[in-house]
């Protein structure tokens, strides 16, 4: 190879993937902090509904732009009754007072029911599992003791500018709250 060669080369394939691969890094970590940024530019405020406002109206589970809606339910075990006839958790007509899929509320039986003490039972929510329908809290607030409500989660939320839930939702239950106090319940903001 010649001096001409050499200039016109620059530099060899193996260098010049090492500058892509770093420059796909620098980018990605650019990505990362303009979203972080981005969200703090916002106020610092992020979507939540307020559980005294809630209809149940199962809107949260359609309207979200996610394919699986970033609303859930939460359940306060402070309020719970652990009912034996749960109403968030039994159809209002069901068969029996058993687990089997045609007697719950839940159309994807993310409600799992576990036995206490005669008469006593546990109410867990599978979050994964969750679509954020409301039936459950529905039942829960008609007939118990509204220990079962709705809540979006952060984690899984993308904190749409204007959430199309809330530009849907019928009765204004969505609210913006700080970031660092992102949950609501029927007993209060959390501590």
């Amino acid at each position: 190879m010649n001096n001409t060669d050499k200039e016109h080369s620059g530099i060899t394939r193996q260098e010049f993937l090492a500058h892509v691969g770093r420059g796909a890094a620098l980018l990605a970590l650019g990505g990362t902090v303009g979203t972080i940024l981005t969200r703090k530019a916002r106020g610092g405020q992020v979507w939540q509904i307020d559980p005294t406002k809630c209809t149940q109206c199962g809107q949260c589970a359609t309207y979200c732009v996610l394919d699986q809606s970033a609303v859930r339910c939460f359940h306060t075990f402070a309020m719970c009754g652990y009912c034996n006839l749960c109403t968030g958790f039994f159809e209002p007509d069901a068969n029996a007072l058993n687990e089997g899929a045609e007697n719950q509320i839940c159309p994807t039986g993310a409600i799992q029911r576990r036995f206490v003490i005669d008469p006593y039972f546990e109410y867990q929510i599978d979050e994964p599992k969750c679509i954020g329908c409301a039936r459950c809290v529905k039942g829960c607030t008609q007939f118990g003791n509204s220990s079962l409500y709705l809540q979006v989660r952060h984690d899984v939320c993308v904190n749409c500018n204007q959430c199309n839930i809330a530009a849907n939702c019928p009765s204004n239950a969505f609210i913006r709250l700080p970031a660092n106090d992102p949950y609501f319940h029927r007993l209060g903001p959390r501590a």
